[in-house]
């Protein structure tokens, strides 16, 4: 049994004619390769070289276990991507699905990593606002999916086969015009502050406005929504023109594009939970990588 890292030394020899150069070409020092080839000489039982005073040329024997070399090592790289490829980390493609906030805050440095670490598998994203990301896992169309659930708000199932698993945790915050009143003050606010309040809100059956109302309702206070904007972006930047005040994740209030106000809210109970939606048992090597680059990435920001 020859060792495939002194075959290798011998058909670096066969092809720059020197030890030399040989050595150099695969990163060793003359003397070291020189040692590796007197291994194989050993192993082969007969001269495989003859030096001279321009570099080396193989013997009769040198040069028929470098012919053979050549194939077995041809088909050791073969079996090296042939296995990547049945791992899922040589070719196939990797479909994610995200939505906005984090894709456009948390998602690509984690696509970027992934990327450089496996340059072969093909990267697809595609926008799911939450639940449909979950049920795109569901069906198949993405392989795993960033989502979110509020707290307060009556908890969705899951359809079967999907799992969501937790990877960052941020409390809703109040954000106002710069210099506003309510976010002048030091400590939590109470959320019954908030009544009479021009309140900038999403659409009524988000889950973040559910909660907020909720909450407002249990204080004796009836939110007064001023308008109803579909996407944080839009939320933000009317907060900051002076329109209004309104309830978002943290994420969203340090991310945000406008100057803002921030105050955390007395209870802390109002919250978003993002998770990775993925199919336990059918993940492919990829996604597997892939969710762990989430975890920690989502930690850090969690951290930070």
């Amino acid at each position: 049994m020859y060792d495939p890292t002194r075959l290798a030394a011998l058909v670096a020899v066969a092809e720059a004619g020197s030890i030399t150069r040989a050595a150099a070409r695969l990163g060793y020092t003359a003397p070291a390769l020189s040692q590796q080839l007197a291994k194989l000489e050993r192993e082969a039982g007969a001269a495989l070289l003859v030096r001279h005073h321009r570099g080396a040329r193989l013997t009769a024997a040198g040069e028929l276990l470098a012919a053979r070399a050549r194939r077995v090592l041809d088909e050791m790289d073969r079996a090296r991507h042939e296995l990547a490829r049945l791992a899922g980390l040589s070719g196939g493609r990797l479909r994610v699905g995200t939505f906005t906030t984090a894709g456009i805050h948390l998602l690509p440095p984690v696509l970027s990593a992934f990327r450089r670490a496996h340059p072969d598998v093909e990267l697809a994203v595609a926008d799911y606002e939450p639940p449909d990301g979950v049920s795109a896992v569901a069906s198949g169309a993405v392989d795993l999916a960033l989502t979110h659930a509020y707290e307060p708000a009556s908890p969705v199932p899951l359809p079967a086969g999907v799992a969501a698993e937790p990877l960052l945790v941020e409390e809703l915050v109040l954000v106002t015009a710069p210099g506003h009143a309510l976010a002048g003050g030091s400590g939590r606010l109470p959320v019954a502050g908030l009544a009479g309040q021009p309140l900038i809100s999403s659409a009524p059956s988000h889950p973040p406005r559910q909660g907020v109302e909720a909450a407002l309702a249990a204080a004796g206070a009836t939110p007064a929504v001023v308008c109803e904007s579909p996407g944080y972006a839009l939320v933000c930047a009317l907060v900051s023109a002076g329109l209004g005040v309104a309830v978002v994740p943290e994420m969203v209030a340090a991310m945000a594009m406008t100057p803002l106000g921030v105050r955390a809210l007395e209870p802390a109970g109002l919250r978003r939970t993002i998770s990775v939606a993925h199919r336990p048992g059918e993940a492919s090597p990829a996604a597997d990588t892939l969710r762990a680059l989430l975890r920690g990435a989502f930690g850090r920001a969690g951290a930070s």
